[in-house]
């Protein structure tokens, strides 16, 4: 694995990390055209050190999405095809016994990267889903009883075909629970479409974005500087009473079986710094958190029955929650 270089000691903030931003954000915007706020949605959880579980039917650019991120980041990029028959060692790696040592020597799975695409994650057992636990949570993997550390930034980006596919299993609560955002990627408007043949299918055999067309503008020690930038963002003590609020509210909500915990809360604070940085602000205000709070709460939260024989959503049920929640005035 190619050797990553040692992170900047100061954060990057201000206008300089709005302008990395815009870059990554323009840059990646030739691959995946249409839809900007899944982008900034995957932006903001990069921006928070966090992970993204991407939702969506085949087909429409969940894996070309991150992998021209991670063209455009500089990073070391693994990809795992999930499948039922795909164990846990084969995405954290194990132990082989060397011939010539005679010694037990550990090979690395495919986790030990900067972005890893877990694809079609929900077409795993929940055992194998499992192996992910420790990495997005600690940063780090246990193999035979040792723990390895994985390489700064590390951010897990999965996908998921919706579970009323065949064949699809759900993913456990408490790695649900890990992911800081659900970004759900709905089909392209029409101007957009046209414009994706176009780039894709003009002169060419292939089926995909060339990736080579895209610039590198980021480097992994400059992504880790753009986080601790991110985490300096002010947030008041009344917009941080405002998110544990909302958290709060999922608990006690006519219709919600099972509510959002604190981390939930953390998730609202931690990306709405983000959201604040995407809108060139060094501040967190409460239009952070409500825009945020969709996708940062809606795998967190478990509809009542009756609520899913009606054919309400999650989105429709946090709305509504959100409608009612006073947020604290300027």
């Amino acid at each position: 694995m190619t050797e990553l270089p040692v992170p900047p000691s100061a954060p990057i903030t201000g206008d300089a990390l709005a302008a990395r931003v815009a870059a990554v954000r323009d840059e990646v915007s030739k691959a995946f055209i249409g839809q900007p706020e899944v982008l900034d949605q995957i932006l903001v959880a990069l921006l928070a050190g966090g992970h993204v579980l991407i939702e969506g039917v085949p087909g429409l650019g969940k894996t070309l999405l991150v992998r021209a991120l991670s063209a455009v980041l500089g990073c070391n990029f693994a990809r795992v095809q999930f499948t039922p028959d795909l164990m846990p060692s084969d995405v954290s790696g194990h132990a082989v016994w060397d011939t010539k040592s005679e010694t037990f020597v550990v090979r690395r799975g495919p986790i030990f990267t900067n972005l890893l695409l877990a694809d079609e994650i929900n077409r795993a057992p929940a055992k194998t889903q499992s192996a992910l636990l420790e990495a997005m949570q600690e940063q780090q993997v246990t193999i035979e009883g040792h723990s390895f550390e994985l390489p700064p930034p590390f951010m897990t980006l999965a996908t998921q075909n919706p579970v009323e596919q065949e064949g699809t299993y759900p993913l456990p609560e408490a790695q649900l629970d890990r992911f800081l955002l659900k970004v759900l990627i709905d089909y392209p408007e029409h101007a957009d479409e046209v414009a994706m043949v176009t780039a894709i299918s003009s002169g060419k055999v292939a089926a995909d974005f060339d990736l080579s067309q895209l610039e590198t503008v980021l480097q992994p020690g400059e992504i880790v500087a753009l986080q601790q930038g991110t985490a300096a963002t002010v947030v008041d003590a009344a917009v941080i009473d405002y998110a544990v609020r909302i958290a709060t509210a999922t608990r006690k909500w006519p219709g919600i079986a099972l509510g959002a915990g604190p981390r939930g809360s953390l998730a609202l604070v931690r990306a709405a710094r983000a959201q604040a940085v995407l809108s060139g602000r060094d501040f967190v205000t409460p239009d952070d958190i409500r825009e945020i709070a969709t996708p940062a709460l809606r795998h967190r939260i478990a509809l009542a029955p009756e609520l899913q024989i009606e054919g309400q959503d999650a989105d429709q049920v946090l709305q509504a929650l959100l409608a009612r929640v006073e947020a604290p005035r300027k």
